[in-house]
C-alpha cells in the first residue's frame, strides 16, 4: 500500500500530548548584541542546544513591547516585538530555525491584563464615554471614597487603583501598571482573538496562557469571603502576602471563562496542529479548575496548576496525591507538569536545600518529572542543575521581591542569565560588562561547556533520559498506576498499548530496597541509573532509580 507524500506530511495534531517543552525566559537566555539582555537572535543561535537536549518544543516568555515594569508581562502592543528583543523579522527567523530543527514554538499570551501604556488603556482612562471606556474594569468608589470591594492584588495591597481623570477605580490583579482587561466586553474578546490569529499566521505552534483563570471578574463586584487560616496556601502568593487571607470566589475563577476558552479554542482549530497550555494560578481549587478547563475537546489542550511548583517537599506520597487528585478532578484532561519556572524558587534549592549530593538528587527528580502522566515543562538551566541565585537587594529587579523583601526575595533568583561557557566573560551569555541580573560564580562553574560530554553530569543525564523516554511510548502517552507506599521508594507503572514500564525511585539519602511486582520483568538500560536486582529484590542507591518492562 502506498501513502501519498501529502498524507505522510500531515501534521500531528496530537504532538503536544506527552511533549517536552523547554521554557525560555528571553531576557536571560542569550544576548546577541552586547547590551546585557537576552534577545530573539540569541535564542535562535542557541536552539541547537534545545534540539540536542531532546525537547519537542520551546515556550518563550513575553517579548512584546512593554515598559518592563513586570518584565514583559505588562504588554503595551500585542502584535510586535520590543526593540530590546529585536524585530518581527528576528522572530520569523527564530520560527524558521526552530522548525528546521524539528522544534515547535509556543509563545506566552498575557490576556488577563495589559500595560497601562497600552493605547487601549490610554484611551479607556481618558473619559467615561470613549469607544474603549468599557475595555477595562472600572468602578465607582464607595460613598466614603474607598475601593469598590475588598479584592486584593497578588503584588500586595488593594486590587483597585484610583484614576483622577475618570474619578473611578480600575482593577489590577497584579501591579497598578497592569490594569485588568474587561473580557465581559465582546469587543475585547474579539481584539484578543484577532491578536491570537496574528501570531498563528506567523507560524507559531501554540501558546502558553498566562494567569488563565484571571480573565473574568464578578460583574456584581461582590466581596471575597475570608479564608480560614488552616486553608491558607502559599503556592500562588508568598505567605507574607495577605492575598492568601481570602477565598478568591469573585475576583477570578469565574464560570464565564469557559465560554471564552471555547471561542479561543475555535480560533486555534482554524489552523493545523496548534496546542495551548493554560497556567492556573490558584492554590485553593487549582486542580478542579484544570479539570474544568481541559474537559472535552473544546477548551484547553492542557493546563498546569501550582501543585509541583509549591514549597511542599517532594516525597513519594506528595507525587501520588497530586496525580490522583488530578485524575479525580480531570479524568479526561491532560496535565502539563513543571517543577521549576520563572516565578518560583528553582526546585533543586526548593526541595533539595539540605541534600549533600545535589547532582544525584537533580537527576532523580528529573526522572520523576519525565515519567509523570502528562506533558513536561523544563525551565532553562534546570538541565544544568542550577540552584536558586542569592541576589543582593541592590541588584533586585523584580517588583515583587522589592515589595516584600527580605521575607520574600522575589523571583530574580530563578531568572539569572543562562550559563554557556565556564571560561568566557559573563559565562558566554553576553559580552557586556554588566548583565541585567548578575551571574553567580557557582552557576558559571556549571555552564554547558563544563558539563557537555561528561557522562556523570546533570546535563548529559537530562539528554540521556529524554532519549530513553522517547523510546517508550508508555512514558509519553500512557496511564499511571501507583504501587503501594514503601518508605522512601516511589513506585508506579506506566501503561500504553502493549507496553508496561515499571518505575522505582529512591527519594531518600540512604540506600533502599523494593520488591518487583508480580509478573516477569526485563530490566531496562540506557537511562543513566544503576541499581542491583537479586531474587526479585531491587537495591536502590541514595537518589537512585530503576526501570523495567513487563514481558
Amino acid at each position: 500500500m502506498s501513502i501519498s507524500a501529502e498524507a505522510s506530511a500531515a501534521p500531528d495534531k496530537d504532538w503536544w500530548r506527552g511533549a517536552v517543552i523547554y521554557q525560555i525566559y528571553p531576557r536571560s537566555f542569550q544576548d546577541s548584541n552586547g547590551d546585557g539582555i537576552g534577545d530573539l537572535k540569541g535564542i535562535t543561535a542557541r536552539l541547537p542546544h534545545v534540539a540536542a537536549l531532546g525537547a519537542d518544543a520551546i515556550w518563550i516568555s513575553p517579548f512584546f513591547p512593554s515598559p518592563m515594569r513586570d518584565f514583559g508581562y505588562d504588554v503595551s502592543n500585542y502584535t510586535d516585538v520590543d526593540p530590546m528583543f529585536g524585530s518581527l523579522s528576528d522572530f520569523d527567523g527564530l520560527i524558521a530555525e526552530a522548525h528546521r530543527l524539528g522544534i515547535k514554538v509556543m509563545i506566552d499570551l498575557v490576556m488577563s491584563h495589559s500595560s497601562d501604556q497600552h493605547p487601549w488603556f490610554i484611551e479607556s482612562r481618558s473619559s467615561r464615554f470613549n469607544p474603549k471606556a468599557d475595555w477595562y474594569v472600572w468602578a465607582d468608589a464607595k460613598p466614603d471614597g474607598t475601593p469598590p470591594n475588598n479584592w486584593l492584588s497578588i503584588f500586595g495591597g488593594s486590587a483597585w487603583a484610583w484614576d483622577p481623570t475618570r474619578m473611578q477605580y480600575y482593577m489590577h490583579n497584579f501591579l497598578t501598571s497592569q490594569p485588568d482587561l474587561n473580557l465581559h466586553n465582546a469587543e475585547v474578546q474579539d481584539a484578543l482573538l484577532d491578536m491570537t490569529r496574528f501570531w498563528l499566521k506567523r507560524g507559531v505552534d501554540g501558546f502558553r496562557l498566562d494567569t488563565i483563570n484571571f480573565y473574568f471578574h464578578d460583574k456584581e463586584l461582590r466581596d471575597n469571603p475570608a479564608l480560614e487560616p488552616s486553608r491558607r496556601n502559599a503556592s500562588t502568593a508568598p505567605a507574607v502576602n495577605p492575598y492568601n487571607f481570602q477565598e478568591h470566589l469573585y475576583d477570578k475563577n469565574r464560570p464565564e471563562n469557559l465560554e471564552f476558552l471555547k471561542r479561543f479554542r475555535a480560533v486555534l482549530d482554524e489552523f493545523p496542529a496548534i496546542a495551548a497550555v493554560g497556567e492556573v494560578g490558584d492554590s485553593q481549587r487549582g486542580l478542579e479548575i484544570v479539570g474544568e478547563y481541559t474537559s472535552g475537546n473544546d477548551k484547553m489542550h492542557m493546563c498546569y496548576a501550582f501543585e509541583f511548583l509549591a514549597p511542599d517537599p517532594l516525597v513519594p506520597l506528595r507525587v501520588v496525591d497530586v496525580q490522583n487528585a488530578f485524575s479525580a478532578a480531570a479524568p479526561d484532561g491532560w496535565a502539563c507538569w513543571a517543577f521549576s519556572n520563572h516565578d518560583v524558587v528553582r526546585h533543586v534549592s526548593r526541595w533539595g536545600q539540605d541534600v549533600l549530593d545535589r547532582d544525584s538528587y537533580a537527576k532523580m527528580v528529573s526522572a520523576i518529572l519525565m515519567t509523570q502522566r502528562g506533558s513536561v515543562c523544563i525551565y532553562q538551566g534546570e538541565e544544568l542543575g542550577l540552584t536558586e541565585a542569592d541576589i543582593a537587594y541592590a541588584d533586585l529587579q523584580d517588583p515583587y521581591g522589592i515589595q516584600f523583601w527580605p521575607e520574600f526575595k522575589g523571583r530574580d533568583g530563578c531568572r539569572t542569565p543562562m550559563v554557556w561557557d565556564a571560561q568566557a566573560l559573563q559565562a558566554g551569555f553576553s559580552t557586556a560588562e554588566k548583565t541585567w541580573l548578575p551571574i553567580p560564580v557557582e552557576h558559571q562553574l556549571r555552564a554547558v561547556s563544563a558539563q557537555y560530554g561528561d557522562p556523570a553530569s546533570v546535563l548529559e543525564q537530562y539528554r540521556r533520559f529524554l532519549a530513553f523516554r522517547k523510546q517508550h511510548p508508555a512514558f509519553v502517552k500512557g496511564d499511571i498506576l501507583f504501587l503501594p507506599e514503601d518508605g522512601s521508594v516511589l513506585g508506579y507503572k506506566r501503561q500504553y498499548g502493549n507496553e508496561t514500564v515499571l518505575c522505582l525511585f529512591n527519594m531518600g539519602a540512604a540506600p533502599a530496597a523494593a520488591d518487583l511486582p508480580i509478573g516477569d520483568w526485563d530490566v531496562l538500560t540506557g537511562h543513566g541509573f544503576e541499581s542491583g536486582l537479586e531474587d526479585r529484590s531491587v537495591t536502590l542507591p541514595a537518589w537512585g532509580a530503576f526501570f523495567a518492562r513487563h514481558v
